[in-house]
């Protein structure tokens, strides 16, 4: 049976190395995803805001002029919601329903309130993986489709007066979530909200088919900034993300498929992108991976890490694709990272043209123990990577970093053409299966193609 299992691995390992070779290009499988992409259009009807009773002098209560335009453009088939330039008070959450466009106009602003009270009544969301009923995030959509923002306004959380700060107070109800999740508490009974401080994310669409978010500038998040669950069809273009607060990750699609994410610039206080698909028990319970995402001509600026699929991974995560990156500042660049309680995968991952700058810890990070909790033992499968034309003047700590188990090696990963200028440690390495470095180049070395086990360094954990 063992030797069964090995010519297996063998096998896929030889048609992984061959593949590559025949220059069997996985970009055109990136092509195709963002061709059958819907480009979430509208019908040819305008609403303007202002006609609602929305005034743009932040200080009239503006939530109810938005329900009312939003329920009557989706009644009536759909279309465009315009909003003039101006500062509109925000008294609650923007919560979209079908077939609606809210456009912002250039200089039009809307400013959300710091009262908590006005996030009630709670809604379903998850928190950092689970699922639980919470404060409503500011922008809010449930199994609607065909809603978009877009335009040049900008949309401010104003999370740093009030909501960023829970960050230092939520670990007792922070444990206790993670608690029902791993009980297998029934989610209904799960009931955060009032009286509790778990921030609330600034935009998330929950369970929604076709979402474009474009064009908006996103300011001072209460938690993850753009946050996507189980939705399907997801564009995200041209918008700039300037946020940095706790855990201000730029854009966290979780458990959903067909997303692209093109043309950003992301100034973050922690990921500028983490691909999630669920934490442990709820992702296992509904089982849907994120996959299908494409990420191109992108600049991410970042605190902690530039691109990021982890931690929270145990739905799975497949077929990413991510190309002509500019990472000016970061901790990692390019970081891959589980723990022993989530198990799942993360395979087929294609990454090229990416310049880093300088970063704090490594240019490229595989951790499958990354703060693990329990010290249960579901590694992660990490298999079938291509990274190629990566380059980094400066790395702080470490330049790769690949450190699988021995029971669950890193499996088939080609980093080729990668270049980093100075580093105090070029690589470590334990535990993989078929890794080649072809024209990797560190500290002025070129690398053998077939990486030794190295010692591995301790590295900051972030």
């Amino acid at each position: 049976m063992m030797k069964q299992i090995s010519l297996m691995i063998t096998s896929v390992a030889l048609t992984f190395a061959m593949n590559i070779c025949a220059q069997q290009s996985p970009w055109d499988k990136a092509d195709a995803i963002v061709q059958s992409l819907d480009p979430v259009t509208f019908p040819d009807k305008t609403y303007v805001i202002t006609d609602f009773g929305a005034v743009g002098d932040g200080k009239t209560l503006c939530k109810e002029a938005f329900e009312k335009a939003i329920t009557i453009c989706s009644d009536n088939g759909g279309g465009k919601i315009t909003v003039p330039a101006g500062t509109y008070y925000m008294n609650g959450p923007l919560v979209f329903k079908s077939n609606v466009n809210v456009h912002l106009e250039k200089g039009a602003i809307l400013d959300f309130s710091t009262n908590e009270s006005d996030y009630l009544p709670a809604v379903i969301t998850r928190w950092e993986g689970t699922e639980l009923f919470n404060y409503s995030p500011l922008i809010y959509a449930y199994h609607v489709q065909n809603i978009a923002l877009t335009g040049e306004g900008t949309v401010n959380g104003n999370g740093s007066k009030k909501f960023s700060p829970w960050n230092n107070i939520q670990t007792v109800e922070q444990e206790m979530l993670r608690k029902m999740g791993r009980t297998n508490v029934p989610v209904y009974r799960r009931i955060f909200g009032e009286g509790y401080k778990l921030r609330p994310g600034f935009i998330e669409p929950f369970g929604c088919a076709n979402v474009r978010i474009e064009g908006v500038t996103i300011m001072d998040s209460p938690f993850w900034v753009i946050h996507p669950i189980f939705c399907n069809n997801v564009i995200v273009r041209n918008v700039t993300v300037d946020s940095h607060n706790y855990n201000n990750d730029g854009c966290d699609p979780e458990s959903c498929r067909n997303v692209l994410i093109e043309g950003c610039t992301f100034s973050t206080g922690d990921d500028a992108i983490a691909i999630k698909s669920g934490r442990d028990n709820d992702a296992w319970r509904i089982g849907q991976p994120t996959e299908n995402v494409v990420i191109r001509n992108c600049s991410f600026r970042s605190k902690i890490n530039g691109v990021c699929i982890g931690s929270e991974i145990a739905g799975g995560v497949r077929n990413i694709f991510i190309e002509n990156i500019t990472i000016p500042k970061s901790s990692n660049a390019i970081y891959f990272k589980s723990n022993l309680d989530r198990g799942a995968y993360i395979q087929d991952v294609y990454v090229r043209n990416v310049q880093a700058d300088t970063v704090r810890t490594a240019l490229i990070r595989f951790e499958p123990n990354y703060k693990g909790e329990r010290s249960a033992f579901h590694p992660t499968l990490f298999d079938s990577f291509l990274i190629e034309n990566v380059t980094c003047k400066q790395s702080n700590e470490c330049g790769i970093y690949m450190a699988g188990f021995a029971e669950r090696p890193l499996q088939n990963i080609v980093l080729k053409n990668v270049t980093i200028g100075k580093v105090p440690t070029p690589y470590c390495f334990q535990n993989g299966e078929n890794i080649q470095f072809q024209s990797v180049k560190v500290n002025g070395k070129k690398l053998d193609e077939k990486p030794t086990p190295k010692e591995l360094v301790k590295l900051r954990v972030l």
